[in-house]
């Protein structure tokens, strides 16, 4: 996949906070290697319709399981190398400088918890999936490119972890209760709100966000047409 910049300027993501108190810092830096690839997938992103003003990309840090790097609250075709901040397993910032993040790292710091498999995790509101998430329609692999959907992507209901909200993942309770949901699963849909994946690597994980609005498209087309062979 080529590395595209994106050339679009975006507005910087609202609704995001600062933290209260921050966590030492670590001994050992992370691999600058893993920052400027996370740079790069949040421009792919971008470039690719999967994440506009609104979303992020994180990437578990290679010398700290228990710890994970995310951007601070900005457009993700607007990161760079200097955005990049380091959170503990709870999603507090180690050192923020000031800077807000997103209001919902909780749902990075709760799948690592989880999930000691997953190495980076994107959440999207890519338009295409929307509609899986509140029809009962499952999302399944239309063709090779998304097997990774495998027998289909289950769907998170915010209401039966917190009643009415305002449907975003500002907690750990939160987070906690997204991650029960997408079990195993390289993808979790999240109703009324957009999607989760998550992946070995950086690579793996940008691939399985773009792929999964491509399948999404894909299978409302294929729906028009009548009856599948699958």
């Amino acid at each position: 996949m080529a590395v595209v910049v994106a050339l679009c300027a975006a507005v910087a993501l609202s609704g995001s906070n600062r933290a209260a108190q921050a966590p030492a810092p670590s001994t050992s830096a992370p691999d600058p290697k893993v920052i400027q690839d996370l740079v790069y997938a949040n421009r792919i992103l971008a470039d690719q319709g999967v994440v506009d003003a609104f979303g992020h990309v994180s990437a578990r840090d290679d010398k700290d399981p228990n710890r994970f790097l995310l951007a601070r609250s900005v457009a993700p075709a607007l990161v760079t190398t200097s955005d990049i901040l380091e959170f503990d397993r709870n999603g507090e910032p180690v050192e923020a400088h000031g800077r807000s993040v997103y209001l919902e790292r909780f749902i990075h710091a709760a799948i690592y918890r989880a999930r000691p498999d997953v190495m980076a995790i994107v959440h999207s509101h890519s338009p295409a999936v929307i509609p899986f998430g509140v029809t009962g329609t499952i999302l399944r692999p239309i063709y090779h490119m998304s097997a990774f959907l495998g027998a289909g992507a289950p769907v998170f209901e915010i209401r039966d972890a917190a009643g009415a909200t305002n449907m975003l993942i500002s907690n750990n309770m939160l987070g906690d209760a997204l991650a029960k949901s997408l079990g195993d699963r390289a993808v979790v849909l999240m109703r009324g709100h957009g999607s989760v994946a998550v992946g070995d690597s950086i690579l793996q994980v940008v691939h399985r966000a773009i792929y999964t609005e491509v399948n999404a498209r894909l299978q409302a087309e294929a729906a028009k047409l009548g009856q599948s062979l699958s």
